[in-house]
């Protein structure tokens, strides 16, 4: 099924070869692209730190007839990987999360290639490494090694299209055409064909815009053409800023109107694949699954999902959070313990060492670049609970100024005191009255309430408070919306995010059964529930004739 889903669906050509299915790793089969920890993957040997892939492929006769240039992708390796063709390295990688390519032309034959990528992966601080653990337990979960993503090759003429920026405001979009070679491409846009210079932004006026909104995810098509290339590729209208409402406070504002931000933590597991579900479809559902409950924005939790999730949430309107992928050391005591008592404002002091901040950064940057086309993603986490922290006014400032089109909450949870456009608080085991400051206040986490209803019987319960049925989960939930969320809202909260979608392993404080079986709370209340704080926020942004 990963197959027949195209890994770029921006960046859309007619050439694509997925080289997935069977692989050897290290002397054993592997289907890819699941890791060799999934039980989809297959693999029966022991996951060592160290792990070799094999596989050999021919490529199609026309594509070698036809010239132009081959490119070998990866969607990611977990954490570094050398990639070797006929003997010779053709690509390096360091980072688990993101995808890269190599140009193989001069290196592939017509039959027999042989491909190997020498991963390696010791879950090492110095990545970005999320919630993966050699000892998952709790809110730790099981790591994911190698490759895990689509393998797959693209054939592209000589002179050929590397990338498409698209920067959208409420009347068109500046598109850049990213190319090695120079010259003008022909875009194809809203009817018309306008010509524009390679590697210079362009900007693309549009008549009668439709606007890109959670009820209305309208999606422009886009074709791109530059000599023998073409791309088919996508935009929306839609713009994210903080504007003052009708009182001069100041808040989150899709298309310059104030927007509440009812959403969940989604940490993008699943249990036959982990990283991956069986079928990239399950996205979809994952989605419709938290529209059914009410809630329209998704917190992705220190991961970095594949192209398809991230386009689902664009064609069907979910809003995306997006975090920064966790590196450096984590404190039980330091990060968890003083700040849940109530001492947040001391500055993280275990920074790690300059090698592992230089290329945290770096992956920050390329992260912002694997999402800027998304009209889905509106805003950015950088550093979550002070994992790892360190430079936050400097990280703040250098982030926003590379893509100041979303909005940036510096440190989700504590350690408060520095620049950022949202201010963020995770609350757990109590509910409380939240005031806004001077930013807009999201509640970034809450509840985190256990229901233990996984069909297999499983009685592990790590959670933030027991419920027995759906029933009462249900009412504990409301009782959180009614006690906190909309005091709150009154007094200026933008937003919260209740943790979590699903079940992960032993962590069972899910709306949904890690296995995605059995819904465990009820849907008609709790949509019931974001009706309600939608009504109280619009009363919180509009002036009474009286008061005008």
């Amino acid at each position: 099924m990963w197959d027949q889903t195209y890994p770029r669906p921006q960046m859309r050509r007619e050439s694509y070869l997925p080289l997935n299915g069977p692989w050897l790793l290290n002397g054993r089969e592997i289907i890819l692209p699941f890791p060799p920890q999934a039980t989809l993957s297959g693999y029966q040997g022991k996951i060592t730190d160290s792990l070799c892939y094999e596989r050999d492929f021919d490529v199609p006769a026309e594509w070698l007839q036809s010239g132009g240039r081959l490119l070998l992708h990866f969607g990611a390796v977990d954490q570094t990987a050398e990639v070797v063709l006929n003997g010779r390295t053709v690509a390096r990688h360091e980072g688990g999360y993101l995808p890269f390519e190599a140009d193989i032309t001069g290196d592939v034959r017509k039959s027999g290639n042989a491909l190997r990528v020498m991963a390696r992966d010791a879950l090492e601080h110095r990545f970005p490494y999320g919630k993966q653990s050699k000892r998952p337990k709790g809110m730790w979960y099981t790591p994911v090694s190698g490759i895990w993503q689509t393998v797959w090759l693209e054939r592209v003429p000589e002179r050929y299209m590397e990338g498409l920026t698209m920067i959208p405001d409420l009347n068109g979009i500046t598109l850049t055409v990213k190319s090695a070679s120079e010259g003008f491409a022909e875009a194809l846009v809203d009817g018309r064909r306008i010509q524009v210079p390679l590697n210079t932004p362009v900007y693309l006026k549009i008549d009668r815009p439709h606007l890109w909104r959670p009820e209305d995810p309208y999606l422009y098509p886009l074709s791109v053409t530059f000599g023998e290339d073409r791309v088919e590729s996508y935009f929306a209208l839609r713009t994210v800023e903080i504007l003052p409402n009708g009182y001069g406070k100041p808040r989150i504002c899709l298309n310059k109107e104030p927007v509440f931000l009812n959403g969940l933590l989604d940490q993008g597991y699943f249990p036959d694949g982990l990283f991956l579900p069986g079928d990239p479809a399950e996205y979809e559902r994952d989605i419709l699954r938290a529209r059914k409950m009410g809630f329209q924005i998704l917190r992705k939790h220190v991961k970095v999902e594949p192209e398809a999730f991230y386009y689902a949430c664009d064609r069907l309107g979910m809003l995306v959070i997006q975090d920064m992928v966790n590196s450096g050391p984590y404190h039980y005591i330091h990060d968890t313990v003083l700040p849940n008592i109530g001492l947040k404002r001391s500055p993280p002091f275990f920074s790690g060492n300059p090698a592992r901040k230089a290329f945290f950064e770096r992956h920050c940057q390329e992260e912002q670049e694997h999402m800027r086309n998304h009209p889905s993603v509106i805003g950015y986490t950088i550093f979550n609970e002070g994992w790892g922290q360190y430079d936050t006014m400097r990280f703040y400032r250098t982030l926003k100024a590379r893509d100041p089109s979303r909005f940036y909450i510096s440190a989700s949870g504590w350690f408060k005191g520095y620049e950022t456009d949202v201010d963020s608080d995770h609350i757990y085991f109590r509910n409380t009255v939240l005031r806004q400051r001077e930013r807009p206040l999201l509640l970034s986490e809450c509840g985190g309430y256990t229901l233990n209803a996984a069909p297999s019987g499983d009685h592990r319960t790590y959670g933030y408070g027991v419920c027995e049925t759906k029933e009462a989960l249900t009412a504990k939930i409301e009782r959180l919306y009614a006690e906190m969320v909309l005091p709150s809202i009154e007094r200026g909260l933008n937003g919260v995010i209740y943790t979590q979608l699903t079940d992960v392993e032993g962590e069972i404080n899910g709306l949904y059964t890690y296995d995605r079986s059995v819904e465990k709370a009820l849907p008609d209340r709790l949509r019931a529930l974001s009706e309600t704080c939608r009504s109280a926020f619009e009363k919180t942004n509009e002036k009474s004739d009286e008061n005008v």
